[in-house]
């Protein structure tokens, strides 16, 4: 099985993942971008991206084909599954996107089977997913042979929403194959589409390893920052000049305090958790990080709670999981809002990146419309450091919170301008 000039590429979910891997691969290839959602392909077909991650011309011009319709998929040499993997709501892997994508894929092999065709998974999912849970569903739907007449493959995904220097077409791609020739196969395909290079990891469960504690080390070294500013915050020393001052050292590693979700960081650690529990094996530092860093909505929200008076008026800016990106995938600042709500206060929420029909479906959050027209409250909370947010300047902020109110900066994004006068400071 060599590397194939004329490979023709579908790819399974066209999501912040999905939508950037196929525009990329239709520079060099036939490609074809499938989704269940026939509104967000409508939406993609005019050239627009809710996500961001793709430009509306760089869109527009690129040749990839898009589809809702499975019998389009039928008679690829090569499928790409790119669809969520989340946990549910006790934090169990939920694999079911994952093995209805292998299904629609095993339905199209069986319609017309291209000659070795390879289906490759970037869902992150932990070791032994894809052969021991994939590959016999599309062998049942198929009614092929998984190693005889088509191969799996995997390379995780590395997408960063909202990061443009750290793009599909920019980063180090890990490939693994079933055998050694449908491995350079992929080798081939991805090589062509990124300048970061290749790594040929030596078998599947290795690759999906190797995702699996990208994003577990990550979070486990936020948990220890968080921990580290509840202590501080006990001693009355700012954490941020606590970070900068031992960040002066080479090899101190620079992460910060905050509320971490997303689809990655505050998902992947579960994965790895539950296949360790299902081996025997109780995974104390990983959880024990999960569970400093699922708690950071409760404690942010009573540390706000405790220096302000009962049933304040309370504007948290932002939603989203991180800064600049619409992205409302697990956030946490929903069980900010949630226990500042508990607590007894009143909780307005601004975001300008969210989508206001998402908050409202996903977290029963009712968005204000226009920053400019808030004011006066008791406390404003910076949850979500995005640019408009860190734009706002002195006067802006004395609009924003009473005489009186508390100011809580959670990423420290004010730290270095002048603080409106009778108004509180806090940030972890």
């Amino acid at each position: 099985m060599t590397p194939r000039a004329a490979e023709t590429i579908a790819v399974i979910g066209l999501g912040y993942v999905g939508l950037p891997l196929a525009v990329t691969l239709a520079r060099h290839f036939s490609v074809l971008g499938f989704d269940i959602d026939q509104s967000r392909v409508e939406e993609l077909r005019r050239g627009e991206d809710r996500t961001r991650e793709v430009a509306p011309d760089v869109l527009r011009a690129s040749s990839l084909r898009l589809s809702a319709d499975a019998a389009e998929l039928p008679g690829k040499t090569v499928y790409i599954v790119t669809v969520p993997t989340p946990v549910d709501e006790k934090n169990i892997p939920d694999l079911n996107p994952v093995r209805s994508a292998s299904r629609t894929v095993g339905r199209a092999l069986r319609q017309n089977p291209a000659p070795q065709a390879i289906v490759v998974y970037e869902s992150t999912v932990y070791p032994g997913v894809t052969e021991d849970i994939c590959g016999p569903i599309l062998e049942q739907e198929s009614g092929l042979v998984c190693g005889r007449d088509f191969f799996l493959g995997y390379s995780p995904e590395r997408i960063n929403p909202g990061d443009k220097v750290h793009t599909v077409d920019k980063i180090a791609k890990v490939v693994a194959g079933q055998t050694p020739e449908s491995a350079a196969r992929l080798e081939h395909i991805y090589g062509k589409v990124t300048s970061g290079g290749i790594h040929m990891a030596p078998t599947i469960k290795t690759a999906e390893a190797a995702k699996v504690i990208e994003n577990a080390q990550r979070d486990i070294n936020i948990a220890f920052v968080n921990e580290i500013a509840m202590i501080f915050g006990k001693m009355g020393i700012s954490t941020y000049d606590v970070l900068e001052a031992a960040g002066t050292k080479w090899n101190f590693l620079k992460f910060q305090p905050g509320l971490v979700g997303g689809h990655c960081i505050g998902v992947d650690p579960y994965y790895l958790a539950h296949r360790a529990e299902e081996l025997g094996h109780h995974a104390r530092i990983i959880l024990s990080g999960r569970a400093i860093n699922d708690g950071m909505g409760a404690y942010v929200g009573n540390a706000v709670s405790a220096r302000i008076k009962p049933g304040s008026n309370v504007l948290v800016l932002g939603l989203t999981f991180k800064e600049d990106v619409p992205d409302l995938r697990n956030s946490k600042v929903a069980d900010l809002i949630g226990s500042l709500k508990d607590l007894g206060h009143r909780v307005s929420v601004h975001d300008p990146l969210a989508d206001p029909n998402e908050a409202q479906h996903e977290y029963g959050v009712m968005l204000s419309p226009r920053l400019d027209q808030l004011g006066g409250f008791d406390a404003v909370v910076a949850a979500v450091p995005h640019w408009e947010y860190r734009a706002i300047d002195q006067a802006g902020l004395a609009r924003l919170a009473c005489e009186g109110g508390l100011i809580a900066d959670l990423k420290g994004i004010w730290r270095s301008q002048p603080i409106p006068p009778g108004r509180q400071y806090w940030t972890l």
